[in-house]
C-alpha cells in the first residue's frame, strides 16, 4: 500500500496541494474508518452496492444541472467509493487500490495504439472504431451468447437493453432499417392489448417488457439514447404539472377539486403556453 505518516490524525486533518499527497489522505481517511468506525468496519462490497449506484447517478445530476461546485463534491463522493471498495478487497488480499490504477492505465495505453504505439488513425470515427476493434480481439474467445450474458444487470433496464441489442447487431441479428423495428413495435403494442383483456398479470407485465424493448430498438435505429429521451420527457412533464397546478390557482382552484376533464383542458392550454 502507498505509505502513510506515523501520526494517522495529524495527517488526515491536513489539507493536501498534490493529487498524490490528497490521494494518499483518502486512503488513510478509509483505513482509519474501517478500523475506528463500527457503520465503515462491517461494510462489504455487497452492502455498498447501492451507494455506488446513487453516487454515479448524483454525478450525473450534477451534470445535467451545471453546478461545479456541487460536481467537485459528487465526483469525490464516487471515488471515496472506489477507494472503499479498494480497501475493502485489501483485507482480503485480493487487489488494492495501486492493482485498480495499473489495471485502468493498462487498459486504456491497449486500447488506444493510435496514441501509444503511434499507429495512424485520422478523426474521432477512426479513433472509436480502433477501440472496438482492440475490445473485440481482448474478448475472441467470447461467444456472443457470452457476451450478451456478460452486460451488467445492474444496468437501468433501458440502458441494458440498449446494449444487448447493439450487440446482437453486431453478427447481423438487426432489422435492415427502422422500418421494421417500427411494424414490430406495433406488433408488441397489439399484443399488451389482447392480454391486457385477459387480466393475466404475469402475461400483461411479460408484453409489457416486450413493449419497451422494440421501444428501445426503434431509439437505436434512430440513434437518440432512451435513457434521455425518457428521462426528457419525463422533466418535461413535471414542469407543465407545475405549471398547470400554478395556473389552476391562479383561477382559485385546487387540482384535487378539479375534475378529470376540467384538468385536461388545462392542460391542454399548458402545452400551448410552454411550446
Amino acid at each position: 500500500m502507498i505509505e502513510m505518516l506515523d501520526d494517522k490524525y495529524e495527517y488526515v486533518y491536513t489539507e493536501k496541494h498534490t493529487a498524490e499527497d490528497a490521494f494518499n489522505r483518502l486512503i488513510r481517511v478509509l483505513s482509519i474508518l474501517r478500523e475506528e468506525c463500527d457503520w465503515d468496519k462491517v461494510q462489504t462490497h455487497e452492502s455498498l452496492r447501492a451507494c455506488m449506484i446513487e453516487e454515479a447517478y448524483e454525478v450525473c445530476d450534477t451534470i445535467d444541472n451545471g453546478n461545479m461546485e456541487n460536481l467537485k463534491e459528487e465526483l469525490g463522493d464516487v471515488l471515496l467509493q472506489v477507494v472503499f471498495h479498494s480497501v475493502i478487497a485489501e483485507e482480503s488480499s485480493n487487489f488494492n487500490i495501486v492493482d485498480v490504477i495499473n489495471g485502468v492505465c493498462t487498459k486504456m495505453i491497449r486500447r488506444h495504439p493510435h496514441v501509444f504505439l503511434q499507429e495512424s488513425v485520422k478523426g474521432i470515427d477512426k479513433a472509436i472504431e480502433k477501440w472496438e476493434n482492440v475490445k473485440w480481439k481482448e474478448q475472441c474467445d467470447i461467444s456472443y451468447g457470452e457476451r450478451l450474458v456478460a452486460i451488467p444487470k445492474a444496468l437501468p433496464a433501458l440502458i441494458r437493453s440498449y446494449k444487448i441489442q447493439a450487440k446482437a447487431a453486431e453478427v447481423g441479428f438487426d432489422w435492415d432499417d427502422v422500418s421494421g423495428a417500427f411494424q414490430k413495435l406495433k406488433e408488441e403494442a397489439e399484443e399488451l392489448e389482447q392480454v391486457c383483456d385477459e387480466n393475466d398479470s404475469e402475461k400483461i407485465s411479460e408484453e409489457l417488457g416486450d413493449l419497451l424493448f422494440s421501444i428501445v430498438n426503434v431509439s437505436r435505429f434512430l440513434k437518440v439514447n432512451p435513457e434521455q429521451a425518457l428521462n426528457a420527457a419525463s422533466d418535461k412533464f413535471v414542469k407543465r404539472f407545475v405549471y398547470m397546478e400554478e395556473e389552476a390557482q391562479r383561477q382559485g382552484k385546487m387540482l384535487e377539486g378539479m375534475t378529470l376533464q376540467e384538468m385536461d383542458e388545462l392542460w391542454e392550454v399548458v402545452k400551448i403556453k410552454m411550446q
